[in-house]
């Protein structure tokens, strides 16, 4: 026979305090065991909703970003016209050739500048991306030193807002409108028409081809065309692909840095409901004899006093829970390891998140809880019972 769960649980109720006080190392732990997580899949997400599964990005062969690559005009014609492209509702290539250019701001009330990127692209570069929607003022005339800026940079940085100028590549941009890019890494970015950047700039070549294939299917034979033409010395990705790829390096210093917190963290709150048990079980020995008298085995109160410590454990992951669900009405800015840009995403928490957090206290819970609840088991009935 099994000790009533109602029995268990009303143990934990009796001591208030010292359960709340646990509780609470344990919640620490959790919060940020579940930000972290968090805070790694905003980043994911933030990337991969910039890229569309039916488009596909061109790059310079052994480049890992647009800010390495090349493409030559040659190059780009010679892709523009092949076959397996998209075409409009004017009979023209979904196309976008495109330029990307590093340049440094500074942050609204601050002095402390960041790289932001400029994206010069082509007429067909809001029809290849559906997220991105003009939420102010107009689009940015072909030819003109117009610039349209994502609805983030406009916030952080001086001289993004609407109707305000930037100065770079020699030239005053002056902003016509705003956009935003559906928490995607577009609304990182400011955009402007990519010859006329280049001339800025004084490039040559562009950064970076995106296009759309008039049937997905036909992506395998694209990239095997485009990869094999020895004039181009390019590769294929689709974009959700290509920015994926682009979050890993920081996605894994986020991970290692958050499970090496992570880990110091639960040993303390492990090593403090250790502690909590031991307690417990020094203070209840005469129960734990009564417990044995009334004919309850070893595994029973095995199993009683464990079950606590992660009714313990999963009450801190609750609370902990509740807490870091609260970051998803921040925002964080950081530099992009890929692009050396500043880069804004926010937390976000699904189910998976949730599931791997509370196994992660329901862990904590048994690891901390198992040798009180070993000690419990094994005291002689005898003893206990003198004990008392």
């Amino acid at each position: 026979m099994n000790i009533p769960f109602s029995y268990i649980a009303r143990n934990l109720w009796a001591r208030r305090l010292t359960t709340a006080l646990t509780a609470g190392g344990l919640a620490l732990v959790v919060f940020v065991f579940a930000a972290v997580l968090m805070l790694d899949e905003g980043l994911r997400n933030t990337l991969v909703t910039t890229g569309e599964y039916d488009n596909v990005v061109l790059i310079r062969r052994s480049a890992e970003t647009e800010v390495q690559s090349g493409v030559e005009r040659g190059q780009a014609n010679i892709v523009a016209s092949h076959p397996a492209i998209g075409l409009g509702s004017d009979g023209q290539p979904m196309l976008s050739k495109e330029t990307l250019v590093l340049i440094s701001l500074n942050k609204r009330g601050s002095d402390k500048p960041s790289n932001i990127i400029i994206r010069g692209v082509g007429e067909r570069a809001l029809a290849l991306r559906p997220q991105v929607k003009l939420t102010a003022g107009r689009m940015f005339r072909p030819g003109a030193s117009e610039i349209i800026a994502g609805a983030s940079i406009a916030r952080r940085f001086s001289g993004a807002g609407i109707g305000e100028t930037l100065r770079f590549g020699q030239r005053e941009w002056t902003v016509v409108g705003l956009f935003d890019a559906g928490n995607s890494g577009f609304d990182s970015e400011i955009w402007g028409d990519a010859d006329q950047l280049m001339q800025a700039f004084r490039r040559t070549a562009y950064s970076s081809i995106v296009l759309r294939l008039g049937d997905r299917g036909r992506f395998d034979g694209f990239k095997r065309d485009v990869e094999g033409d020895q004039r181009l010395t390019l590769d294929a990705k689709r974009e959700q692909t290509f920015y994926s790829d682009q979050s890993r390096a920081l996605s894994t210093f986020i991970s290692i840095l958050g499970l090496t917190l992570s880990v110091i963290f639960s040993i303390g709150a492990m090593i403090g409901a250790t502690i909590t048990m031991y307690a417990s079980v020094a203070n209840r020995v005469g129960e734990i004899g009564t417990l044995r008298a009334l004919g309850f085995q070893r595994r029973n109160i095995l199993a009683a006093f464990l079950t606590e410590s992660m009714l313990l454990a999963v009450a801190g992951g609750v609370v902990g829970l509740a807490f870091a669900s609260l970051m998803q009405f921040l925002s964080f800015s950081t530099t992009n390891f890929q692009s050396f840009s500043e880069l804004a995403f926010g937390f976000k928490l699904n189910a998976a998140i949730v599931f791997k957090t509370l196994l992660f206290s329901l862990g904590m819970g048994m690891v901390g809880g198992f040798l009180p609840a070993l000690r419990a088991a094994r005291m002689k009935i005898v003893d206990a019972l003198r004990a008392a």
